[in-house]
């Protein structure tokens, strides 16, 4: 058998050969084992992980509620999946005026001029549409809780979290790179490979990866089409500071290429969940903490070859 033997490009933020030919080795049958009791892994059918979000979300809404706390979530986007929260919080009646929501990430052009709320492929927009405006008007939030990022606010986003009482829950799921929010492994603006000064990073404007660009290229809010110049070339977001000072987490590995086995996550998920605890992967800073990660079956198969497939 002849052998042939490459490094990874020098454009993949993580290349450690040793490390990724062990995760792909990771079989459906073993992806749920952890050595942190606190990180944990569960996989579910694909047609229950929307579901399942929504409802964790929902009874975290009303647990809040009965205990006359508040509570405050850093939610990812954009997820059609909040449509089935409101759809809860209406059919019970749940009154949402202890709800704060802080959206994780937006789009910002090359200046670095932060998308407005308005600006119907943005985020802010998204939990706007899906959460806040699904909302019965009488059972709503204050719109003032539900906040996104904007130039003017960038810098006090992290105090904002901290004054509302700060995060009880952090949603997230990696993009292509491994990225957290869009904390990307390769922009200079988190350019470090020491983990500590990264754990301690904030909220600021970041130069989106190409492989990023790529992958949302594909969503559905860019018209499916692989239209590169139509993803902004920079963003806002979070740190990995907001991400650790949530009192827990969800990681959600659910993509696939429209409901096909087909998916960019099967990988990385495994990189983030079972490789090591490194800025180059920075999703996998949950695995030190208490954390739910939610993996569908798409996603935890097997990685072997099908040459039937193709493309």
């Amino acid at each position: 058998m002849t052998e042939f033997d490459y490094s990874p490009s020098k454009w993949v933020p993580f290349r450690d050969k040793a490390v990724l030919e062990r995760v792909r080795k990771i079989r459906r049958k073993d992806i749920t084992k952890h050595a942190n009791p606190d990180y944990h892994i569960e996989v579910q059918a694909d047609a229950d992980v929307g579901f399942n979000f929504a409802l964790d979300m929902f009874t975290r809404i009303v647990r809040a509620r009965e205990a006359g706390e508040k509570i405050v979530f850093i939610l990812p986007n954009p997820n059609p999946r909040y449509r089935m929260v409101a759809a809860m919080v209406n059919a019970q009646r749940v009154d949402c005026r202890h709800v704060w929501a802080f959206a994780m990430d937006e789009y910002a052009d090359e200046n670095g001029k932060i998308a407005p709320e308005t600006w119907p492929q943005g985020f802010t927009y998204a939990m706007y549409q899906n959460f806040l405006d699904a909302i019965d008007e009488d059972l709503r939030p204050p719109k003032a809780q539900i906040v996104g990022f904007t130039t003017r606010n960038l810098k006090d986003y992290a105090s904002m979290i901290e004054d509302a009482g700060g995060a009880d829950m952090c949603y997230s799921g990696p993009g292509w790179t491994g990225h957290l929010a869009f904390i990307e492994p390769d922009s200079p603006e988190f350019g470090t490979d020491d983990l500590e000064p990264f754990k301690a990073m904030g909220p600021r404007i970041v130069t989106l990866s190409p492989f990023t660009l790529a992958q949302n290229s594909l969503h559905g809010s860019f018209g499916m089409s692989g239209d590169l110049a139509l993803v902004p070339p920079k963003a806002a977001t979070i740190g990995p500071a907001q991400v650790i000072a949530a009192g827990h987490r969800r990681q959600t590995f659910a993509l696939s290429i429209h409901g096909t086995a087909t998916t960019w996550q099967r990988l990385i998920a495994r990189l983030v969940m079972h490789g090591p605890v490194t800025p180059r992967v920075p999703e996998s800073i949950c695995q030190t903490l208490r954390t739910d990660a939610v993996v569908s079956e798409t996603v935890a198969r097997d990685i072997v070859p099908d040459w039937d497939k193709g493309y």
